[in-house]
């Protein structure tokens, strides 16, 4: 009856309904997480952090989002509870934006910074897991295309909602992300409904009905000993495509800081006033939702050689947004935000048309230890570089996009074999 009943709920709650749902989620989520993100550099600027230490934690706290990804991913695929590792990490989020602008010194900040971001780790294999599914049916690239640019709504309304505050209370952090709570709570909500609606995702991605009642009836009487055990006896073989892919994504991503060193610089050498700050956060999130759309679209038609442009892009990012000139800050920031949604769409649906569905999650979980990997380094050199001026930058960031070049070109030559 319970199966029947999540066939019945599936068919009347189609995948588009799914990807929008969830684009309503990660709308309302990113409401709160980015308008943190908007204000990390100034905020631990604020309670005396350096350069390096900016770099430090924004680094830890981007490969704490993406490498913890390689427990939460494995998990939700031998358990079956992607539902549970979404609620937990949106929880986790929800909670900890909220905190950030009360506890008023560099190790409470720092936590909950990487809190925030263990919480997206929990939450995203298995979200991009069930999307995938969903998007099956209406094209990978369209599809996680459509769930950024909804995402990346909230993006833009997070840090223009920080950004006014701080401008009413005179750079108050409190007020401006104590307010979060409310967006995190509804997200949560939304959540729920969803879950309620589509309690399996999987069936989006099934097309034999009848080996589907069969396959599913012997899911829900299994125990749990014997799911892990028959997930545990199929070992999971990745192609070597997949690896050079990965590898060249850790590269880019190597490659290039986070907004936290970037917006650091900013506020240190008062080129742009910290209420402005989360405006251009906000600019560069509106950017990165167009080009999620864009690419997506363009990833449909051309593959992977739609991630040619994003080494190039990566590239002349600090050539801009280490400068003394705001004009050319704020169109760095741009840059960077266009690589965003290149990662944020294109790249991660190429990782889904290289794996099986079966241990999807788990695959999106090793793609983000390596990808997690290169965010740290990125960050953490970038903010010690940052106390040698601009041309260390500059040329740290063009030796590992030009390696990042290569390594496309590889995947690219592997593809058409």
């Amino acid at each position: 009856m319970a199966q029947q009943h999540d066939k019945k709920a599936t068919k009347k709650f189609g995948p588009m309904h799914f990807i929008m749902g969830f684009g309503i989620v990660s709308m309302l989520m990113d409401i709160v997480y980015e308008a943190a993100l908007s204000v990390q550099g100034p905020l631990l600027y604020s309670v005396g952090a350096t350069a390096a230490v900016v770099g430090i934690v924004s680094g830890i706290g981007e490969a704490t989002s993406l490498a913890g990804r390689l427990v939460s991913g494995p998990a939700a695929d031998r358990t079956g509870r992607y539902w549970t590792f979404a609620i937990l990490g949106y929880a986790a989020t929800g909670l900890a934006v909220p905190a950030m602008g009360f506890v008023g010194s560099v190790f409470g900040v720092s936590f909950l910074i990487v809190l925030e971001r263990f919480g997206k780790s929990l939450r995203t294999p298995s979200r991009d897991a069930m999307l995938s599914h969903a998007a099956a049916k209406v094209g990978r690239g369209k599809g996680f295309a459509l769930h950024e640019a909804l995402d990346q709504i909230g993006a833009i309304a997070g840090p223009l909602i920080a950004a006014a505050i701080l401008q009413a209370t005179h750079n108050a952090f409190g007020p401006a992300l104590g307010v979060m709570i409310v967006p995190g709570l509804a997200a949560i909500g939304v959540l729920l409904f969803l879950k309620r609606r589509v309690p399996k995702p999987e069936l989006f991605e099934q097309e034999d009905d009848a080996s589907l009642a069969v396959e599913q009836t012997k899911s829900d009487t299994a125990s749990p000993i014997a799911k892990r055990a028959d997930n545990q006896a199929q070992p999971l073989k990745l192609p070597l495509l997949f690896w050079v892919y990965t590898g060249f994504c850790a590269i880019v991503l190597a490659g290039v800081g986070t907004f936290g060193v970037m917006s650091y610089h900013m506020v240190a050498t008062n080129i742009i006033a910290t209420p402005a700050i989360p405006v251009i956060y906000a600019i560069a999130m509106a950017v990165d939702g167009v080009f999620a759309l864009l690419t997506g679209a363009l990833y449909d038609k051309i593959g992977t050689k739609a991630l040619l442009a994003l080494p190039v892009a990566s590239a002349l990012i600090p050539f801009f947004v280490y400068t003394d000139n705001a004009a050319f800050v704020v169109f760095g920031v741009i840059l960077w935000g266009a690589s965003l949604g290149i990662q944020e769409s294109t790249m991660r649906a190429a990782v889904a048309d290289m794996v099986p569905g079966c241990k999807r999650a788990t695959s999106y979980g090793l793609f983000s230890v390596f990808i997690g990997i290169g965010a740290l380094i990125g960050a953490s050199a970038t903010g010690m570089l940052y106390a040698y001026g601009q041309s260390a930058i500059v040329s740290y960031t063009m030796a590992l996009e030009t390696a990042a070049l290569i390594a496309l070109a590889i995947t690219l030559y592997l593809a058409k074999r």
